[in-house]
């Protein structure tokens, strides 16, 4: 990517913000591939997805901020935190066995590094209507606030409880939303 940032004229004009749209297209090209269930697809876009990272960290790096190998040391340094039941001292957190246990636990360190005041704190404001709904109601069930679910004919009150409907039954509703969306269409 440096090589390419000096001697390709596209690339070296391309800054954070110019390549944010490539960031989304990438990501959503890597669902699409998951959901293909075709393992090669999925290195593929996998592989291009990484593209991104790399050339958002060189950017960076050009302009004195940080490098990849910071990026890297920074997920591998926030695993560590936030797996204590693997990477802590032996015995300790021993009784961290199952999912939803280790699933806790994350979330309790996570609450320790980012406080929230509020169950929005922390969400982008760009994310997609659905996941931002049940992310919300994920975290305001975790932290014990209820949340009250206006019954009536309004599509937006409907389309939550269809949201609360899909996590009371285990069920992610961006995914099961997907996939009848790809039942109703030909094949």
């Amino acid at each position: 990517m440096r090589r390419l940032r000096a001697e390709c004229a596209w690339k070296r004009e391309q800054t954070h913000e110019s390549l944010r749209r490539y960031l989304v297209e990438e990501s959503w090209e890597t669902l699409e591939a998951i959901d293909s269930g075709d393992s090669d697809h999925l290195r593929e876009e996998l592989g291009d997805l990484l593209l991104q990272i790399g050339f958002h960290a060189v950017i960076a790096e050009e302009a004195g901020e940080y490098t990849f190998d910071d990026v890297v040391q920074g997920i591998v340094d926030k695993l560590r935190r936030r797996n204590p039941h693997v990477f802590g001292p032996d015995g300790e957190l021993a009784g961290v066995t199952d999912a939803a246990s280790v699933n806790e636990l994350w979330e309790s360190v996570k609450a320790q590094e980012k406080p929230r005041d509020s169950v929005l704190d922390g969400l982008p404001p760009g994310l997609p209507a659905l996941l931002l709904a049940d992310k919300v109601l994920d975290r305001a069930e975790r932290a014990g606030t209820p949340v009250t679910i206006p019954a009536g004919d309004d599509l937006g009150d409907r389309l939550l409880a269809l949201v609360a409907e899909a996590r009371a039954a285990g069920v992610d509703p961006e995914h099961a939303l997907r996939d009848a969306v790809r039942r109703v269409l030909p094949a």
